[in-house]
């Protein structure tokens, strides 16, 4: 019974695909997002059930399908293990997706595809399942691969749109990059322990004797996957143009899936890192550098969707600032608390744009706050939350890490406050310039606005009421629900919980201190002060350099782009014709001295015996020689 429901688990989002594929365009656009929606909802359910029983029982659950590799002694299975740490992230890629499904179904009803663009989010899901459920690297290793081919498919979902074909690529491609050292790394973690399994490698670093030097290098390449697969530097970049895509797939990447992948990979493998504190300091410092370079990009963006990127990727940077000062209980926890507030940040985005027609550019909006009251409070409470102000979730999350950071490095603290401060200006900045003041849009705009249907509310109310209530699974007075939950995972350095005293209460008013000044800020230049931001081509200085995101972008095509693409011109235009005109040039000779041959064979009797003659007397003549 127990194997079924696990099988259930794991393959309802892809029976969802297999219908969807096959029978979506017969069965309707409404029936195919019902059944996309329905088999996401149907893993929640089983997830839900397998989580009470893990939470009661702490024992985790380990099913293995199949054997799968057996080569001389290293052997592996492909198993399933849900555990504290595989259920937790079950609860939200599925119960956030599910929400994400069904607000699908009412955004994407319009499009000519829309079955195929749920049986791609299923596709999605099942291998985000995979990857979080697999009990060994190779199955997790499925799943990563299987998020960046959906997350290809989906960002270019729109593939008739040149420049989101471009996104799609880019995504792609960064993330082989991160994903070719996550492989190496698993390769030097097979070669040295001859296994994969979690618990076993586990078992084996545990019992010593291990090779400091290569498991610090293995530890290196698995950071290098996880810098891809969620948005690092310096394999940020795809992340912002990811917006490319529909909105609920940028709502299912940065909240629930995707990018959460690397930070659960860092986590799984705790105690690999552990032993590696050379490379939890990259990952801090990485972190910290990220969070902070993000979060200024954000404050000059216009498009809403690409403020809401760089948050996302702010955010992370947060969380492996937590994972490299080895908190990995908390930066779980501020994964949960963002996955909350930012599902509802873009589906709020997407309900914004749904109301202006696509349009995505803040100074084309604002006034939207009476027309769409929903939208509006639902977005508010997300923002509160994103920017650290208590009692919302995001506030518990984010003060964890910044207390964390401080006990442990306060220059990196320095840099995360700074990112804090920053991200309560921007989003505030958002708020201010969608739903306040006059409206800048068109009057074909303003006449067609209103709020959005039920199917695309409902989902943002649920986020919403999380977004405000998340933080009660780890609060820091009277016990951790959390810590106590993840402990069996851990070392106890590792979740043991703050005392509140005097610096920790003092840290709570500076994060918070520093949250209202950010809002300050932006209530009087925004709000006050009525600013609109400049029109791209008026920008100037230092705030120009910002908009266009340092020009990183642009640095990469300089030093990495263009020179590929010369070397592969060079290659198509000059060396492949000179070796098919080398190659041709044999050719025809071989083809010349046949034809010379070709006419000694005339057939001609007295010909050939006059050079049997000839060829006896050569030789004997050197035989002869020889002799001599």
């Amino acid at each position: 019974m127990e194997n079924n429901l696990v099988l259930v688990l794991l393959l309802a989002p892809f029976i969802g695909f297999l219908i969807n594929v096959f029978f979506g365009k017969r069965i309707g656009k409404t029936l195919a997002g019902t059944i996309g929606t329905t088999a996401v909802a149907l893993s929640f359910v089983i997830s839900v059930y397998f989580f009470l029983q893990i939470n009661h029982t702490s024992k985790p659950i380990n099913v293995s399908l199949f054997d799968w590799i057996s080569v001389q002694n290293f052997k592996l299975d492909f198993g399933i293990l849900l555990d504290q740490l595989s259920l937790l992230w079950l609860l939200f890629v599925t119960g956030i997706g599910s929400l994400i499904h069904l607000y699908s179904i009412s955004y994407m009803h319009e499009d000519e595809n829309m079955h195929k663009f749920f049986s791609y989010l299923n596709l999605f899901v099942f291998f985000m399942i995979t990857l979080v459920v697999g009990s060994n690297l190779l199955v997790m290793f499925i799943g990563w691969e299987g998020v960046g081919l959906c997350s290809y498919l989906l960002i270019g979902f729109w593939y008739k749109n040149q420049e989101y074909n471009d996104a799609a690529k880019k995504a792609f491609i960064m993330n082989r990059i991160g994903d070719l050292g996550f492989l190496i790394g698993i390769f030097i973690l097979g070669s040295l322990f001859a296994t994969l399994d979690y618990n076993q490698l586990k078992a084996a670093i545990t019992a010593g004797n291990v090779d400091s030097a290569k498991l610090t290098f293995a530890a290196l390449c698995l950071f290098i996957g996880a810098t891809g697969k969620s948005a690092q530097l310096p394999l940020y970049t795809w992340l912002p143009d990811a917006m490319a895509g529909p909105t609920p797939v940028s709502a299912l990447i940065h909240a629930a899936t995707m990018v959460t992948a690397g930070i659960f990979m860092i986590t799984r493998l705790n105690f690999i890192f552990d032993l590696t504190p050379f490379v939890q300091n990259i990952i801090a410092v990485v972190g910290a550098v990220t969070a902070l370079i993000a979060a200024s990009i954000g404050l000059l963006q216009n498009d809403i969707k690409k403020v809401l990127a760089y948050s996302t990727v702010s955010q992370l940077g947060l969380m492996f600032l937590a994972l490299g000062l080895g908190a990995y209980n908390v930066a779980v926890f501020h994964v949960i608390t963002h996955a909350f507030f930012k599902a509802c940040l873009f589906l709020g985005s997407g309900s914004v744009i749904h109301a202006m027609h696509h349009e995505q550019d803040m100074r084309r909006m604002g006034g939207l706050r009476k027309i769409m009251p929903i939208t509006f409070i639902t977005m508010m409470i997300a923002t509160l939350a994103i920017s650290g102000i208590p009692p919302f979730s995001g506030f518990f999350s984010k003060d964890e890490i910044l207390m964390t950071a401080f006990h442990a490095n306060i220059p990196l603290w320095i840099i995360a406050s700074l990112a804090s401060i920053m991200t309560a200006f921007y989003m505030f900045r958002l708020m201010y310039l969608t739903f306040y003041r006059d409206f800048r849009g068109t009057e074909e705009q303003k006449h067609h606005l209103h709020e959005s249907p039920t199917l695309i509310t409902l989902p943002l109310i649920v986020l919403a009421i999380l977004s405000l209530i998340g933080g009660i699974i780890s609060l820091p007075i009277g016990g951790s629900w959390l810590n106590h939950y993840l402990a069996p995972l851990f070392n106890n350095a590792h979740h043991t919980e703050h005392h509140l005293g005097t610096t920790e209460y003092m840290l709570m008013a500076i994060a918070v201190a520093g949250g209202l000044i950010g809002i300050g800020l932006a209530y009087s230049k925004y709000l006050k002060g009525g600013y609109t931001p400049k029109e791209d081509r008026d920008m100037d200085g230092f705030a120009k350099t910002v908009y266009h995101k340092y020009y990183v972008d642009e640095v990469y095509m300089a030093l990495i782009v263009k020179p590929i693409n010369g070397l592969s011109n060079f290659f198509r235009v000059t060396l492949e014709p000179a070796l098919g005109r080398l190659v041709y040039g044999l050719s025809s000779l071989a083809n010349g001295l046949g034809n010379l041959g070709s006419r000694v064979q005339n057939g001609s009797i007295g010909l050939y015996l006059f050079a049997f003659v000839i060829g006896f007397s050569a030789i004997f003549i050197y035989l002869f020689l020889a002799k001599k």
